[in-house]
């Protein structure tokens, strides 16, 4: 989807707001606030466009069985404005994406990473074959921001009205205020903390987005750009496409279980999936890792121990801005996950760096 010239980049550009283009999509970069947007982050309001995402609509009368019978979730039963997160896997039980879905009735809105959006799209047409369901890529057609931080729900009902403090978890609205039309969506996220998400057309997610800058008011406030999201989830423990979520790793190792339904029956990957757990077979858990020396960019590190045994391998890794030292993500084996256990992170070129192993969320 590429919004670079749209009344809605260009209200963001005059804000700041500093737009690359992905395969095709824009993305907000940064908006020249770090300091000021991590500290939103941990104690008051960031406003983020996640509108990148893959965004796909699902119409016809089978779509939420559908969805229901290969992902991992239990939604065979999700009600109207009923949100569920779920699980694409492979037949291995490996991640291919993880998703969202709303229930709008008339149709259902999926949104994938931005990285794997064409893969959930083959996945999903690669088994419909009598079932009534059609899968669209929507190109400008929805615009999402994400609220979050711990003053999203005070904000939400500024914003809002009371109608924000109604909506329950994992449910939506439809917010019609002040001439603008949108849905309301509250959720809880990966950690179990409450967001939201504003969805609409691009002319009413403008005036939004130009309503909320107006009347923020005392609101610890700022727009979220990708730089300073990549540096608050690595702080966070919080797993993303491509870099921890991928096909080399199974949803126990992600630590997203919650995703994934136990009582439901068969979906694609679930006899491999319960079978890790009967039997305790999952070998590795995503961890944090704290750099004692700064990391070369681009680096690939495999993780050793002092006998040279391997221990693991670094996903992603930051300057982190809210601690100010190099920290990352990990998949470590569990025999070497003792906090504060030194390891030694090789790169591809052979040089190595001392790490720590880190429990997450990461603290000071």
């Amino acid at each position: 989807m590429d919004t670079h010239t749209t009344p809605l980049i260009e209200y963001l550009e005059s804000l700041g707001y500093k737009v690359e283009l992905n395969n095709g999509d824009s993305v907000a970069k940064n908006y020249d606030n770090t300091n000021e947007a991590m500290n939103s982050l941990y104690d008051g309001i960031g406003l983020r466009n996640i509108s990148h995402s893959g965004i796909l609509e699902l119409r016809g009368n089978d779509s939420v069985e559908f969805i229901h019978r290969i992902a991992t979730n239990d939604v065979k039963n999700l009600p109207k404005e009923g949100i569920a997160e779920t699980i694409f896997t492979t037949e291995k039980g490996r991640i291919i994406d993880y998703t969202t879905l709303l229930n709008f009735e008339s149709h259902q809105l999926l949104i994938t990473s931005a990285d794997f959006r064409n893969k959930i799209v083959s996945w999903l047409n690669k088994y419909i074959i009598t079932d009534d369901v059609k899968v669209a890529v929507t190109e400008k057609k929805y615009y999402i921001f994400e609220l979050l931080g711990p003053q999203a729900e005070s904000f939400a009902t500024l914003i809002c009205g009371n109608i924000a403090n109604q909506i329950q978890p994992n449910t939506f609205k439809i917010i019609h205020t002040e001439g603008m039309l949108f849905f309301l969506a509250k959720i809880k996220d990966i950690k179990g903390r409450i967001k939201f998400w504003t969805i609409s057309d691009e002319d009413n997610a403008r005036r939004l987005t130009k309503y909320i800058v107006d009347n923020k008011g005392i609101f610890n406030f700022n727009f979220i750009g990708e730089d300073v999201y990549n540096s608050y989830r690595i702080e966070q423990g919080i797993p993303a496409t491509p870099y921890e979520l991928n096909d080399e790793v199974n949803p126990h190792e992600a630590g997203l279980m919650d995703a994934v339904s136990s009582l439901k029956g068969c979906y694609i990957g679930q006899e491999v999936i319960a079978r890790l757990e009967t039997y305790d077979k999952v070998q590795k858990l995503l961890s944090g890792v704290e750099f004692t020396e700064p990391p070369l960019p681009e680096s690939i590190f495999v993780l050793l121990d002092n006998e040279g045994k391997e221990a693991g391998n670094v996903t992603s890794y930051v300057n982190s801005l809210k601690f100010k030292k190099y920290i990352g993500l990990a998949y470590i084996r569990k025999n070497f996950l003792e906090p504060d256990m030194k390891l030694i992170a090789k790169d591809q070129f052979h040089r190595t760096l001392p790490v720590e192993v880190k429990s997450l969320p990461f603290k000071k």
